[in-house]
């Protein structure tokens, strides 16, 4: 087994002695590259953003910006990460370094005051000032929406960032201001040059274990020899453990850059995406394919969460308030798990059964999730949440019916942050089904619809609230769908 080892800033670095639970942003800071800050430990601020070469959607090589306070830095054996003082060039033998055109601009247009949060967003605004499908728009005018500039910069990259000081204005007219790559941008020529290849990993330091399996078979293999061990793919939930409950393990099993986990499949009758993709890859890879999970990607945490997180991971945990459950269970999906001794696959709406519980079993992964064609031509997702983006929802729900001459022949709800688990809403599904598409039925079946699942109090909402924003979410899309077809 060969030594673990990152790359950093092109230099090679052993992860040893490092713990298997030091996250990056601690290796980093270790070493002197302090530009990579700790600000909540729970990747909302951004002020840890770096940048990770990862397998691209259209080119070889994607230049990622992922939070560093939440992955383990053995999961990034073999692996290249730049921070921000890897982005200027220059600077040895007592030369004065060029900045980045990202530093050039923020620094020209007052993008910083105190500093502290800079450094993430410069990693941030340099992964998308290097994304290969964002282009320039011939007439500016069509880029003066408030999210998109005229450069083809989307400001859903920085919307994991946070600033306390400064102000978002400058710091939007420096993303909006930065060009493209030039010609003899390094970074820009390496991504057309393969990625790292995962590599085998097996880390242990003070009886602490990382193991990262090369295939499928050996990690289930693992997790039958370990039922206790922790599997992690994108460490979004497990490094919040790790960071703000100090949560240690003897074993954790990264099955993020698995194969077998990371196919994306369109069928005649399905579309089957593998557990261990990122939410930015399947929203890039289906193109708006499932209009469904195109709405809900914009409102799933932020753009450096969905950058890690994975399906299988929000599915795994069990949450109640999970984003993608409710989504799932109003497209009919259903789960593909395997375990040593084989696959079974379960429809989703059996698939949660308790709080943070499910029906899987111990030694078993979710392999895929699987959304079965053709899809209801009607559908929405409404996220109920204190902030618009990067928060956690104080109820969501989705929508998917078949509205036929008039008349809603078929309907699907699913319902998050309302019961212990996420819940298909059978009974308003019932109401609507077989009945005319009119402000009556809709306005029967949205009671119905408040009083299904059973909301409680807490810091976020009262139950009250929560049963009024089921009903008041039916109402939202008959406007919707009234809207589209008089328009």
């Amino acid at each position: 087994m060969v030594a673990a080892r990152i790359t950093v800033n092109g230099k090679e670095t052993p992860i040893a002695p490092a713990a298997p639970h030091t996250t990056v942003l601690d290796f980093l800071r270790e070493r002197g590259l302090t530009g990579t800050k700790e600000g909540c430990a729970e990747g909302e601020c951004g002020a840890c953003s770096i940048m990770v070469a990862r397998p691209g959607v259209n080119r070889p090589t994607d230049w990622v910006a992922v939070n560093a306070c939440l992955v383990p830095v053995a999961a990034l054996d073999g692996q290249e990460v730049i921070t921000s003082e890897g982005l200027a060039t220059g600077g040895s033998s007592g030369s004065p370094a060029t900045l980045h055109p990202v530093q050039e601009e923020m620094a020209v247009r007052g993008g910083s005051q105190c500093g502290y949060c800079t450094p993430g967003f410069i990693c941030s605004m340099a992964a998308e000032y290097y994304r290969p499908d964002r282009c320039a728009h011939a007439d500016p005018a069509e880029g003066t929406d408030p999210e998109h500039g005229p450069n083809g910069f989307d400001l859903h990259a920085l919307s994991g960032n946070l600033c306390r000081c400064t102000g978002y204005r400058p710091i939007r007219d420096a993303a909006f201001a930065v060009g493209t790559p030039t010609e003899d941008d390094a970074l820009a020529q390496r991504r057309e040059q393969s990625p790292p290849e995962p590599v085998a990993t097996e880390y242990t330091r003070d009886d602490s274990t990382f193991l990262r399996p090369g295939t499928l078979s050996e990690a289930l293999r693992l997790l039958r020899e370990r039922p206790g061990a922790v599997v992690v793919a994108g460490s979004t939930d497990w490094g919040v453990e790790v960071n703000i409950r100090a949560r240690r393990e003897k074993c954790v099993v990264d099955v993020g850059r698995l194969p077998e986990l990371r196919a994306l499949r369109v069928e005649s009758d399905h579309i089957e995406i593998g557990a261990a993709q990122t939410l930015t890859e399947i929203e890039r890879r289906l193109d708006g394919r499932v209009p469904l999970l195109a709405e809900l990607f914009p409102q799933f945490a932020s753009r450096l969460i969905r950058n890690s997180a994975t399906l299988g991971g929000n599915l795994g945990t069990g949450s109640p308030i999970g984003d993608s459950p409710p989504v799932l269970l109003a497209l009919e999906a259903s789960v593909v798990l395997a375990d040593a001794d084989g696959e079974r696959e379960v429809p989703l709406s059996d698939y949660f059964t308790g709080y943070r519980q499910s029906v899987r079993r111990p030694g078993e992964l979710i392999r895929s999730v699987r959304i079965p064609l053709p899809l209801s031509p009607v559908t929405a997702f409404h996220k109920i949440a204190k902030r618009r983006f990067d928060d956690i929802s104080s109820v969501a729900v989705a929508f998917a019916l078949d509205i036929e001459d008039g008349t809603v022949r078929r309907a699907r709800i699913g319902l998050g942050g309302v019961a212990a688990t996420p819940v298909r809403a059978l009974a308003a599904e019932a109401a609507l089904e077989g009945r005319p598409w009119t402000a009556e039925t809709v306005a029967a079946a949205a009671r119905v619809l408040r009083s299904q699942g059973t909301p409680m109090n807490d810091h976020r909402a009262s139950a009250d609230y929560r049963s009024a924003m089921l009903g008041q979410s039916l109402f939202k899309l008959y406007a919707q769908t009234t809207e589209a077809v008089s328009a």
